[in-house]
Parts: C-alpha cells; structure tokens; sequence
C-alpha cells in the first residue's frame, strides 16, 4: 500500500515537491515546533555553574578518551607482531567504544562532543553560542593534552619510539590525500551526529535519544577503519593536537594543519547538508 504524500514547498525555487508523511524536508510536523537557533553571544552564560559544569565534562571526556585510545595505540605499536594484539581493528574499536561511551555520559551534560569539529559544525547550525563552543574546544583541547601527557608517565621510552600516537600523513601519501581523507571522514562523523541528535526526529521517535551514541560511536569506528592506513585518523582536532604537544617531534608538526583544517571544512559541509538537504530548513515555505 502506497504511503500517503503532501506537497512541500520550498521558498528557493517556489516549486513544489512529492514528500512521503514522516520525512525531515515536511514543511510542518505534528506537534512538533523548531528550537529557537542559539545566540550568537550569550555572556550570561559565564554566569551560569551548568556552562562551567559541561566545559568540565568536555575536559574529563576527552581526557579519557586520549588516554584510552593513545594507551590502545601503544599495546598495537610496540609489538612484533600486529597478530598478537588488536591489530587496527581494535584500535578503530578503542576509539569508536571510547566515542560510544562517554557520549552516552556526557550528553545530558554537555551534550557529548569531545571534538572541536563537532562543537564548530553545530556552532554553525546554530544550536549553541560562540561562547560556549570556543569554551567547549579550550577545554577539549586541554583535556587531550593531559591525557597523551598520562599516557606518555605511563609508556615513558615507548611513547616517543612508537610515536606517542600524533597523527601523520602515511609514506606514499600527499598532502591531499590526507587532507581529503580527514574532510571526508568528518564529514561522516558530524552528518551522523546531526543525524542522530536531530530534534525533529526525537519528538517523533522517542528510543532515538537513548540510541544516539551508537550511530555515532560506529561511525567513528568505521572511519578509523578506513583511514588509520592514510593520516592515523584525525577528524578530531583536539585528538590530534594534544598527541602532537606531548610527542613534539618535528614531522609531527609537519603535517599537523591538516588535521584542523580538514576537519573543520568536513564539518562545515556536514552541517550544510544537514540544514540545506536533509532539513531543508532554509529552504522550507513559511505559508
């Protein structure tokens, strides 16, 4: 049996366009209202113990994070042989199980992002203040140095022969390829976090909160998968930043932009698509 069809109309083009009931681009869903975007500048937030009890869960989550996954970095890194322990695979599962679990602590707090590209790409849909999201990366940022500086008390001598886990481009890679494999992989990671945090589809579906981390700790695994070979895997620029300080080697600088500049353009285009195609929030009629 067909599924029921109403027009929309998008204020672009005045056109209108067949979209199946239940669909994110309906110009209208029942009982349903769109949040009011952030502001810009919201100083009283400075102000408030809630805004510096989340930059505190963005310190302790990213910490955690750069220490567990630095620490899984190691144990593969200084064996002979990658069969005797978890080999990429279980790398690329450190980070997505790491990612998976402390969105799920986190997010009632701060929402969960332990990634600067995450914080700017929902800066840009405007679903929180400047001041926040430059409070939220400071801390990020902070949080990951101290745990690679963990990690490295921990590994003393191994640590900086194996790296310290700082995020290079591969041999026989360029530039380019490690830029374009940190924007596509980004790109991956915030349009499933748009997704799966998507207020339209929490009113509508009310198990999408709770499996929210999921889709997003799964696509941090699965990008890891793919790109360890190229760059190491950024698409965090905190990540990459504080293995970068504590290893501080030069070819670890080297290459280190990419791994901001890419991630920052792969969440830009995420939240983008996000708004233009997958919401049509721009775009919807307001008739």
């Amino acid at each position: 049996m067909e599924a029921k069809e109403e027009d929309v109309k998008l204020g672009a083009n005045k056109f209108s366009e067949r979209q199946p009931i239940g669909t994110a681009a309906q110009s209208q869903d029942k009982d349903y209202k769109e949040p009011p975007p952030a502001p810009l500048f919201e100083p009283g937030e400075l102000k408030s113990w809630s805004f510096y009890r989340a930059g505190i869960a963005e310190f302790v989550a990213t910490f955690l994070f750069l220490y567990i996954t630095v620490l899984t970095v190691m144990g593969v890194s200084k064996s002979s042989s990658k069969c005797a322990t978890v080999g990429i695979q279980g790398i690329a599962w450190a980070f997505g199980g790491m990612i998976f679990a402390l969105v799920y602590c986190t997010a009632g707090i701060s929402g969960g992002h332990i990634n600067p590209a995450v914080t700017f790409g929902l800066f840009l849909a405007r679903k929180l203040s400047l001041t926040r999201a430059l409070f939220y990366i400071v801390m990020q940022c902070l949080g990951a140095i101290c745990g690679a500086g963990v990690v490295k008390g921990f590994q003393k001598g191994l640590y900086q022969a194996n790296g310290g886990g700082a995020n290079v481009v591969a041999p026989g890679y360029t530039k380019g390829d490690g830029l374009g494999a940190e924007i596509i992989g980004t790109f991956i990671l915030v349009y499933t976090v748009f997704s799966a945090t998507d207020a339209k589809r929490n009113a509508r579906d009310s198990h999408v909160p709770i499996l929210a981390p999921l889709p997003i700790g799964f696509a941090v695994f699965l990008v890891h998968l793919a790109t360890i070979p190229i760059t190491g895997t950024g698409i965090n620029p905190a990540r990459s930043l504080g293995a970068a300080i504590i290893y501080n080697r030069d070819h670890a600088w080297d290459d280190h932009w990419i791994f901001w500049v890419g991630p920052f353009i792969g969440a830009a285009l995420a939240a983008l698509y996000h708004q233009v195609v997958i919401r049509a929030i721009p775009f919807k009629s307001k008739s």
